[in-house]
Parts: C-alpha cells; structure tokens; sequence
C-alpha cells in the first residue's frame, strides 16, 4: 500500500522587497498553521517515510514543522527542485522516483500545479487547495513505479480554515 499525501506550503512572506521568489519565508500565520496541520494531519495518517519538498524556502520550512511533528530529522528532509516546477507531469516523474521501501510520502509544494496534481489523482477535486492545505490518497500497490496507473483511494483534505475540522 502507497500513500502520497500533497501539502501546500504554508502562508508565504510577501514584506521583503527584492527576495528572490525561491528565498520567501514564511509568515507568521503560515509558522503557526504549519505546526497545527502537521497535527491534524498525524491524526489520520499517523507516520510519513520520506518528506519531499521543492527547493523553496517556503516549502522546505513547512516540510520542517511536519518532519518535528512526526518526529523526523528535519536534515533528512528530501529537497526535489521539480517540485518547484509548474507542470503535474513533474509531481508524476518525482513519485516515479521514490524508493519502495517508503510507503507514505509527503511532498511540499506550490499552487496552482499541487491542486492541478492532486485533482488528476482521484475524484476528489477541488479549486484550489489553500495554504497549508494537505490533500491525501492511497494506492493498493507495492512499488511507486505502479502508483500512476493504479486507482486511488482518497483518504484527507484538511486545510488550516477547514470549518469541519473539530468534527
């Protein structure tokens, strides 16, 4: 069983004037729902193998708060700059190269192409998936190389103003 779990970076700092968008931090409402979604995120997936995020500063900082949550070496943390690319089929190449032995897997990366990605998985769709948004699926397969063809069980989408969220 292969489980993808997409999170989008959380709220981004626009203030410093000249930052390359790649050197974007985070903004103090994004370093408090990081930790609060890595919360309600082990909730209903308790343990995540590998964390993958694109090269951002955003992205890294939020895969960061998760890997704490789920107590994970924050160094170890995978960094995928194809991630940071604006095309899904780049999400499908990186899922391509897992390693097997990792069953549940984290990526943190950027709209619109994260709600583009999550929306070709399963038919569960949305507009748009908001900051710190995590949407999740599941595939009854062994290997990654299989995930793409194989039908997909939706299993999480949760976001920090999700309304249904104390349920």
């Amino acid at each position: 069983m292969k489980t993808l779990i997409l999170v989008r970076h959380a709220k981004s700092d626009w203030s410093h004037e000249g930052l390359g968008d790649l050197e974007r931090p985070l903004n103090e409402r994004g370093k408090k729902d990081a930790p609060e979604m890595a919360k309600r995120t082990k909730k209903q997936i308790p343990e995540i193998d590998l964390m993958v995020s694109s090269n951002a500063k955003r992205a890294k900082k939020t895969a960061k708060y998760f890997a704490e949550e789920y107590k994970c070496n924050k160094d170890d943390v995978r960094v995928e700059p194809k991630l940071y690319e604006d095309v899904p089929s780049a999400y499908a190449a990186v899922v391509l190269s897992l390693p097997d032995k990792a069953d549940t897997v984290a990526f943190f990366a950027h709209s619109p192409t994260i709600t583009d990605y999550a929306n070709s998985l399963c038919h569960v769709h949305t507009d748009s998936i908001p900051t710190c948004g995590v949407f999740a699926v599941q595939a009854d397969v062994d290997n990654w190389t299989a995930f793409a063809r194989a039908e997909k069980k939706f299993l999480l989408y949760d976001y920090p103003k999700n309304p249904l969220a104390d349920l």
